[in-house]
């Protein structure tokens, strides 16, 4: 009888044995695979906001081209980063974000349209800065004002409103939340 105890503790200590064994495998993948993962998330967020900025400035030339009074409303949705409007008051968007793929060289401003990349590296981390720069095109505004305006990620999106205000030699092109 004793024989058979011992044989089924040593069953059970194998058990435990080998689903310790899995559990380090699969923690070894994961700690390899989970990188890679947030790094294919990341530059997907960042392919989704060229294409958002594309579409942010497409909508400031057609307002510009419509005249003065003229305005759209502009659904934003940021899930990762945050997007500075009138950056250092220099009339420019630029969109920020922390991310774990390098997705430009970093150190180089590389054009994309009209849109310029630019990578920095920080440790293992990136910061990605996407720029509509409209310096001597456009005076950029928000709610009336030359400051500069964060608007930082959130779960649902945010409506503006963009509006041509006119003005002479640059047009004011205004941003407010609706």
């Amino acid at each position: 009888m004793k024989r058979g105890v011992s044989r089924r503790g040593q069953v059970w200590i194998e058990t435990v044995i080998y689903t310790l064994i899995a559990l380090a495998l699969i923690a070894t993948v994961f700690s390899f695979v989970k990188p890679k993962i947030q790094q294919m998330q990341d530059k997907a967020i960042i392919e989704q906001t060229i294409v958002m900025m594309e579409n942010i400035n497409e909508m400031i030339h057609s307002i510009d081209e419509g005249g003065q009074s003229n305005q759209r409303v502009l659904d934003l949705g940021i899930s990762k980063g945050r997007l500075f409007i009138n950056k250092d008051k220099n009339d420019t968007l630029v969109f920020e974000i922390d991310s774990a793929d390098t997705f430009s060289e970093p150190g180089v401003d590389i054009p994309y349209g009209s849109i310029y990349i630019y990578t920095n590296k920080i440790g293992k981390n990136n910061k990605v800065y996407l720029t509509l720069n409209y310096n001597g095109i456009y005076n950029i505004t928000f709610d009336d004002s030359d400051n500069e305006k964060i608007i930082n990620k959130a779960s649902t999106p945010y409506r503006l409103f963009l509006s041509n205000k006119g003005g002479s030699p640059k047009t004011n092109i205004n941003f407010i939340f609706a």
